[in-house]
């Protein structure tokens, strides 16, 4: 099996390390800074962040619309890591690290992809543009978390 590949990003955020939780434990401040294109829905009747819970990522795409489907493998307070498999396997980690003047959010996508096909199509258009939207997202919930703890 090829190693996993790792895209990191981390951003420094002028809210308390709850605020920052909030945005990415609490699905409708979740929708105010996901990629348009990105819906997140429970699985099930109740979305949750705790061990266990099911959610799916579907792309927008007319048509198309690839789920990626996770599940918590992972809960702490300031930290969700969401397990995945289908089309990518690995994990999206969240983790909030409180500093002295707010908290520095990290984001790892460690993810591989078993299919030689889709690993190539995603590493030769899509790769750069993952990158690039997942530094956007973590502005946009930057400014979400600010607007809420100086609220």
């Amino acid at each position: 099996m090829k190693s996993a590949q790792i895209i990191e990003q981390s951003i420094q955020i002028n809210a308390s390390a709850s605020t920052v939780e909030r945005c990415f434990t609490d699905l409708t401040l979740m929708h105010r800074w996901l990629n348009p294109v990105l819906r997140c829905e429970p699985v099930g009747e109740i979305w949750s962040t705790d061990i266990g819970s099911q959610s799916r990522f579907i792309i927008q795409i007319p048509g198309l619309k690839p789920t990626l489907n996770t599940v918590v493998v992972e809960r702490q307070p300031g930290l969700v890591i969401w397990g995945f498999e289908g089309f990518f396997q690995g994990s999206d980690r969240w983790e909030c690290q409180p500093v002295a003047n707010g908290t520095i959010l990290i984001n790892r996508f460690q993810f591989q992809i078993p299919n030689p096909l889709v690993s190539w199509g995603f590493n030769t258009f899509a790769a750069t543009w993952t990158k690039a939207d997942m530094e956007a997202q973590l502005r946009r919930l930057q400014r979400v978390a600010e607007e809420l703890d100086n609220s």
